[in-house]
């Protein structure tokens, strides 16, 4: 039996889980706030279980994956099969008081998916360090647009 390898990266986002679910799940604008994705193509409709996704990566060859669980807010994975392989990647948030702990995970089944996850071991490293950070940037920056919007402008009568 080949065990599964899993990599796993944790980040705390200054933002609301609604904000940060709204920009997680926004999959095909990956690419402006993380350089490790080329493209991400909605294939068949929005997110939600069942959707598939075509993603483009930088020395990754061009995947299909496809969201096998969907709780909506908080958590989805998808995974994509080859012969001799499965891999996983999990999302997953946590509301911790008005911040929001993302993780995610990639895992890696089969003979052949052994093999991939040790060859690509550093890059997937590296890959979800920059998707951590990018998310992290981007969705606080939409929480302090949105807060900003919904303040009361100061002085403003309306007439």
């Amino acid at each position: 039996m080949w065990n599964a390898r899993a990599e796993h990266a944790s980040i705390t986002i200054d933002a609301p889980i609604e904000v940060v679910w709204s920009v997680f799940t926004d999959v095909e604008r990956w690419p402006t706030w993380a350089s490790s994705f080329t493209s991400v193509e909605l294939v068949d409709g929005p997110m939600r279980l069942g959707a598939r996704a075509r993603i483009r990566q930088p020395w990754l060859p061009t995947v299909v994956w496809e969201v096998t669980k969907w709780e909506p807010g908080r958590s989805w994975t998808w995974t994509t099969t080859s012969p001799g392989a499965r891999t996983e990647a999990s999302h997953v948030l946590t509301s911790v008081d008005e911040r929001t702990v993302a993780e995610q995970s990639i895992a890696w089944s089969g003979p052949i998916g052994r093999l991939a996850a040790f060859v690509w071991r550093s890059l997937t490293r590296r890959y979800l360090a920059i998707e951590a950070v990018g998310l992290k940037q981007r969705t606080e920056q939409a929480a302090s647009t949105t807060i900003t919007a919904t303040l009361p402008k100061v002085g403003y009568h309306p007439t």
